[in-house]
C-alpha cells in the first residue's frame, strides 16, 4: 500500500487524512494517508526518511511550506512564484518534486464549486502575505480586469506586485487608498482567526459583489459576517478551497482525479 502523509506542527486539526481517505475509496486507489507532528528542527530528517522508506508523497502545512520549497529539485512555476510548496514527490530519478497546490484549490472552488467567474472581474485581495503569494499565479491566469493587493503595510504589497506584475495587471494599495467598487474581494489575512478585520474603507462593495474568505470554520467567518453586514451577494469561505488543493495533491500523485462534491458535503457537516 503506498504511503503519503500531511507534515506540520501543530497538525491535530489536519483533515487531510479524511479527505485522502475518502478520495481513495472514490477512486479504487489502494494509499495510506496520515498526518504527523513533525518537530520544526527535524522536518528535513523526516522528509528525507520518509522518502528513503518508500513514501510516495507528501502534504506539508504550517509552518514548513518553505522549507519545504527549499527542497525541491523540481519546483513548479506555482512553487517558484509562492517561494513554498505544499505537495512533494519523487521523479523518476528520485528527485524531489513541488508544487503549490493551494491557488489551483482555490480557483477551482471558484469557477467550478461556486460556479463563478474571476476573467474580466476587478479583484482586491487582501493580504501580501504567504497565502496571497501562493494563490496569485492561478489567479492571474483566470485573466481578470485587474487585481489589488491591499496590506497593511503598502511596502509588502509593492513587493508582490512587482513580483507578479509579469503574469497580469496588478497593483499595490495602502487600505485607507482603496477605491471601489470591486467584483470580488478575497481575504487572504489572519483576521478571521484572530477577529482582527483589516480597516476597510466603505466603497468596496456593490449589490453583485462576491466574497472569498481563504479561512473556513463551523460559523461564518468575521470577514464573511462583515461583507454580508455589508449587503454582498455571495460570501464564500475557504472550505471548497482545502478539498479543492487536496485533489489537486492527490491528482498529481496518483494520475486520477477525485470527485469532490460529496468529500466537501461530507466535510461541510463535520465542522
Amino acid at each position: 500500500m503506498d504511503q503519503y502523509q500531511v507534515l506540520g506542527n501543530p497538525i491535530k486539526q489536519s483533515k487531510s487524512p479524511q479527505i485522502h481517505a475518502q478520495f481513495a475509496s472514490n477512486t479504487a486507489q489502494d494509499v495510506e494517508y496520515s498526518a504527523q507532528l513533525v518537530p520544526e528542527s527535524d522536518f528535513e530528517q523526516v522528509v528525507e526518511d520518509f522518502f528513503a522508506s518508500g513514501g510516495k508523497g507528501l502534504n506539508i502545512t504550517v509552518p514548513f511550506k518553505q522549507r519545504a520549497f527549499s527542497l525541491a529539485q523540481h519546483p513548479s512555476a506555482a512553487a517558484n512564484l509562492a517561494q513554498a510548496a505544499n505537495t512533494l514527490w519523487l521523479n523518476e530519478s528520485g528527485e524531489v518534486c513541488a508544487d503549490n497546490t493551494d491557488g489551483v484549490g482555490m480557483v477551482r472552488d471558484i469557477t467550478v464549486n461556486l460556479g463563478a467567474e474571476l476573467s474580466a472581474k476587478r479583484i482586491l485581495i487582501l493580504g501580501a502575505g504567504g497565502a496571497v503569494r501562493g494563490v496569485l499565479e492561478p489567479l492571474l491566469a483566470q485573466k481578470p480586469a485587474q487585481v489589488v493587493i491591499a496590506n497593511r503595510t503598502l511596502s509588502k504589497a509593492q513587493a508582490l506586485a512587482e513580483a507578479v506584475a509579469s503574469l497580469g495587471p496588478v497593483q499595490a494599495c495602502s487600505f485607507e487608498h482603496l477605491q471601489g467598487p470591486f467584483d470580488w474581494i478575497i481575504n487572504g489575512t489572519s483576521a478571521s482567526l484572530s477577529g482582527d478585520l483589516p480597516p476597510l474603507p466603505e466603497g468596496l462593495l456593490q449589490a453583485s459583489t462576491q466574497t472569498y474568505d481563504m479561512m473556513y470554520g463551523a460559523q461564518a467567518t468575521v470577514f464573511s459576517q462583515w461583507a454580508m453586514a455589508h449587503g454582498v451577494a455571495k460570501a464564500s469561505d475557504g472550505l471548497g478551497m482545502l478539498v479543492e488543493q487536496a485533489a489537486e495533491s492527490f491528482t498529481i500523485w496518483r494520475g486520477v482525479r477525485p470527485t469532490t462534491a460529496g468529500v466537501l458535503s461530507w466535510l461541510r457537516q463535520q465542522l
